[in-house]
C-alpha cells in the first residue's frame, strides 16, 4: 500500500498531537490527579500510535505504545504521577520530534531505537504501586474472546426478510456461510483490518449481516472478533482463504447454514441492533451477550452512548497556501479593474457607471475580506511551544520562572505566523537568560523569588503587536555603551552624545552581545540583528525598552496583511508614491517659516511636539515641483511613539491598493517595499515609512 500520498496529513496531525501531548504534559504537572489530562494524554499518544503503525514507522509506533501503556496504568491508577515521569515523558517527545523531523527531511523515521527511553518507561511500568496490573489481566481477557469464539456467528438471529434472502439464494444453488473473523490483539487499526476482510469476500459475494453491525465495525466498536452470515458461490475453503489473506488476522472459522437452520432460527430484532461489545477508551460495558437479549430499540441505544468529554471543534479544511494565493491574484485583479473603472468615470456623469463601480467596490472588499480570513490563522500554534521551553529552561539555568500569555487567539496573516516562531523564541531565551536574575540575586532586590515573563498579543488598528516582558534586571546601558566602543561599533564622542535608548538599539547590531560568556541558550544581542532583520522583512518592526530593576519590554509590530491595503497617494516630483493609511497620524498644511533647525536638521515644532522633517524630493533624488516660498504638504508618520513629517508636493487622495513584490533582486531599496499598478496602468511604488525614520 502506497501511504506516501498521506504524508502531508501524517506530518500536519502528528504536529498537532506532540502540541497537544506537550501542553497537557504541563499541565500534568501542575495537576497530576486531572482525570481529563489524564485521559486526553492518553487519546494523543492512542492515535499517534495509530497513525505511525498504517504510515509504517515502527519505532515511533513502538515508543508511542510504551507511552500508551503507561497511560493506561495511570487512567487505572495503578501508577502515580511523579516528577521524573514527566522527563521521562517530555525526553519522549523530543524523541517524537526528531523521528518527526527526520520524516519530514527524507520520509524515512531514521534508525534510532531510543532503547533507554523504552527502558525508561518499562522501568515506570515495572514500579508501580499497588492494583492489579492490567499486563496480568490480558492473556485471560483473550482466553475468555478465544473461548466460543469460532461460533459466535450462531448468535446472529435473522428477522423474516432476512430469512427470505436467504432461503433464496439457497434455492438459487448459492451457499450461505456462518464466519467469525479473529482479529490479532496487538492489531493497530481493527476497523482497517475489517474492511479489508469485507473487501476480500465482497470479491467471492455478498456479506448480508455482520454483528457487530457495519458502522460499529467502521468505529472499532468491537473486540477482538466479527462475525458474518455470507452468501457466496464460492467453497468455504475458498472464502476462509480470501478473509486469512488479510494481516493481522489470527484466525477464522466458518461452517455452511443449511436451509432448515435459516427456517427454525425464532424471528427476532434484526442484528444490526445488537449493542457492540465493547466501546474502547470510555468506560466497561456489560457483555454483548447479555445486552442482545434486551429488545431495545435502535435510537435508545444510541441515548445510552457515553457522552463524548470534548467539545465539537469548528470543522477545518487543509487549504494549501499556493491555492489562496492565486485566489489572493484574483482578487488582486479585481481591484485593478475597479481602479481602471473608477478612472475611466473620473469626470463621467453617467449614474449606471457609477452604480456599477460601488457594486464591484462592494463585490471586492467582500471577496478580499473572505480570503484574508482563510488566511488568517492564530498565533496560537506558535506560541503553544513556549510554556515547555520555559520550563526546560528554568530546569537548564536553575532559575526560577514563569511564562505568563495572553491573546494567543490573536489572528495574522498565515505566512507571518509560519515565520514569526523563530524571533519570539530568541527574545523568550533572551529574558530567561538574561533579563532574569537569579533567586538569590532577586531576593537582594526585594523581588519575587520566581522571575516573571510575559508574552503579550493584542491587535492595534492594522497591526497585531507582540510584546515580550520581562521583570528582570533591566538593560544596563553603560556596559552596552563600554562593548560598542570596544567593539568599534562607535566612538567615545558619539558615545558621549547618545542617548539611553539610542545606546539600546546597538544591540540590534550583528554579531553585538554584551554576554561576557555567550552560553548555547542566548547572549543578549546574539540573534537581536536576525530578529530585526526577520521582522522587517515581514514589513513589521521590533522595538525595545528597558528600565534597570524593572525589566525590559521588547515590542514587535506586524501589519494584519500583506496582501491589500489602503493607501494615501501622494505625488513628488511628477512621480506617484503610496503611504500606507496604518502609519499616518496627521496630514499637516506648513509655512517655510515655520521650519527649525536643530543639530543641522530640520524640524517642525507641532502641538507642543519637536518633529523631523524628511524632505522625500531629496530623500529620493527627484526635482521636487514646489518652489521653496510655498507652503508645504507634511505628512506625518508614526513608527511606535516616535513621529515625522514626510514633506511631499502633493496628495492625490485615499486608494485601495495590491502590493506586488518587487522580487528577490530589487531588495537593496529598503525604503520601498512593494509596488502596485494603478487604474490607468502606472505603476506606482509604495513607501515604507519605517524605513525612513
Amino acid at each position: 500500500m502506497d501511504v506516501s500520498q498521506y504524508l502531508e496529513i501524517f506530518l500536519d496531525e502528528t504536529k498537532e498531537h506532540l502540541q497537544s501531548l506537550n501542553t497537557e504534559i504541563l499541565n500534568l504537572e501542575q495537576d497530576p490527579e486531572n482525570t481529563d489530562t489524564i485521559n486526553e494524554i492518553f487519546r494523543a499518544a492512542h492515535s499517534l500510535k495509530g497513525m505511525a503503525g498504517t504510515m509504517g514507522y515502527k519505532r515511533m509506533q513502538n515508543l508511542t505504545h510504551d507511552m500508551e501503556n503507561v497511560f493506561s496504568e495511570v487512567r487505572n491508577g495503578t501508577i502515580k504521577v511523579k516528577g521524573n515521569m514527566i522527563d521521562i515523558l517530555f525526553q519522549c517527545l523530543d524523541a517524537l520530534e526528531e523521528y518527526l523531523n527526520n520524516i519530514q527531511e527524507t520520509s524515512d523515521e531514521g534508525t534510532n531505537e531510543n532503547e533507554p527511553l523504552i527502558k525508561m518507561l518499562n522501568d515506570v511500568l515495572d514500579s508501580k504501586e499497588g492494583g492489579e496490573p492490567q499486563k496480568e489481566k490480558k492473556p485471560q481477557a483473550k482466553a475468555e474472546a478465544a473461548e466460543g469464539s469460532g461460533s459466535k456467528w450462531k448468535d446472529i438471529k435473522f428477522d423474516d426478510t432476512q430469512k427470505r434472502v436467504l432461503s433464496e439464494a439457497v434455492d438459487q444453488g448459492k451457499k450461505v456461510y456462518g464466519i467469525t473473523v479473529k482479529v490479532q490483539e496487538s492489531c493497530i487499526l481493527k476497523a482497517a483490518r475489517a474492511f479489508l476482510v469485507f473487501k476480500a469476500l465482497e470479491e467471492l459475494g455478498e456479506v448480508l449481516i455482520s454483528n457487530p453491525s457495519v458502522q460499529d465495525i467502521e468505529d472499532e466498536r468491537f473486540e477482538l472478533d466479527f462475525s458474518l452470515i455470507f452468501v457466496s458461490d464460492s467453497s468455504l475453503e475458498k472464502v476462509l482463504d480470501a478473509i486469512k489473506g488479510v494481516s493481522e488476522i489470527e484466525g477464522t472459522q466458518g461452517a455452511l447454514i443449511e436451509n432448515e437452520q435459516i427456517g427454525s432460527v425464532t424471528a427476532i430484532e434484526a442484528s444490526q441492533n445488537a449493542v457492540p461489545a465493547a466501546v474502547p477508551e470510555e468506560g466497561e460495558n456489560a457483555p454483548a451477550a447479555e445486552k442482545a437479549n434486551q429488545p431495545t430499540p435502535v435510537s435508545k441505544a444510541v441515548e445510552k452512548k457515553a457522552p463524548v468529554s470534548k467539545p465539537v471543534v469548528n470543522r477545518t479544511v487543509r487549504v494549501d497556501i499556493e491555492k489562496l494565493d492565486v485566489l489572493m491574484n484574483l482578487v488582486s485583479e479585481l481591484i485593478i479593474a475597479k481602479n481602471s473603472l473608477v478612472s475611466a468615470s473620473v469626470g463621467d456623469r453617467n449614474n449606471s457607471v457609477n452604480e456599477h463601480i460601488e457594486y464591484l467596490e462592494s463585490v471586492t472588499t467582500n471577496l478580499h475580506e473572505s480570503v484574508m480570513k482563510v488566511r488568517m490563522v492564530p498565533i496560537e500554534s506558535v506560541v503553544n511551544k513556549f510554556p515547555r521551553m520555559i520550563r526546560d529552561l528554568s530546569k537548564k539555568l536553575d532559575k526560577k520562572m514563569e511564562l505568563y500569555m495572553s491573546g494567543e487567539e490573536t489572528e495574522l496573516d498565515r505566512t507571518v505566523v509560519d515565520e514569526i516562531g523563530d524571533p519570539l523564541m530568541h527574545l523568550l531565551r533572551n529574558a530567561a537568560d538574561h533579563g532574569l536574575e537569579s533567586g538569590a540575586v532577586r531576593k537582594s532586590k526585594g523581588k519575587p523569588e520566581v522571575g516573571s515573563i510575559f508574552l503579550d498579543a493584542y491587535q492595534d488598528g492594522n497591526n497585531v503587536v507582540i510584546e515580550v516582558r520581562d521583570d528582570g534586571a533591566g538593560i544596563n546601558t553603560a556596559a552596552v555603551k563600554e562593548k560598542a566602543i570596544m567593539k568599534g561599533v562607535i566612538t567615545p564622542d558619539q558615545g558621549e552624545n547618545m542617548s539611553d535608548q539610542e545606546i539600546i538599539n546597538l544591540l540590534f547590531n550583528a554579531g553585538f552581545s554584551t554576554s561576557e560568556v555567550v552560553s548555547d541558550v542566548s547572549g543578549r544581542g546574539v540573534g537581536l540583528d536576525v530578529v530585526k532583520s526577520k521582522i522587517e522583512s515581514l514589513s513589521g518592526e521590533v522595538e525595545v525598552k528597558s528600565k534597570i530593576d524593572v525589566g525590559s519590554t521588547w515590542t514587535i509590530r506586524l501589519p494584519l496583511t500583506l496582501a491589500i491595503i489602503q493607501a494615501l497617494m501622494v505625488d513628488v516630483g511628477g512621480e506617484k508614491y503610496a503611504i500606507s493609511l496604518g502609519s499616518i497620524q496627521t496630514i499637516e498644511d506648513i509655512i517655510p517659516s515655520d521650519i527649525k533647525t536643530v543639530q543641522n536638521k530640520e524640524v517642525i515644532h507641532l502641538r507642543g511636539i519637536v518633529i523631523p522633517l524628511i524632505r522625500l524630493s531629496e530623500v529620493l533624488d527627484i526635482a521636487s515641483k514646489k518652489n521653496s516660498e510655498d507652503n508645504m504638504t507634511v505628512v506625518i508618520v508614526k513608527k511606535g511613539d516616535r513621529l515625522s513629517g514626510i514633506v511631499v508636493d502633493e496628495l492625490m487622495g485615499q486608494q485601495e491598493i495590491v502590493i506586488k513584490s518587487l522580487g528577490k533582486y530589487i531588495t537593496k531599496c529598503k525604503m520601498i517595499s512593494g509596488a502596485t499598478i494603478l487604474g490607468d496602468g502606472e505603476v506606482a511604488l509604495i513607501l515604507d515609512t519605517n524605513a525612513l525614520f
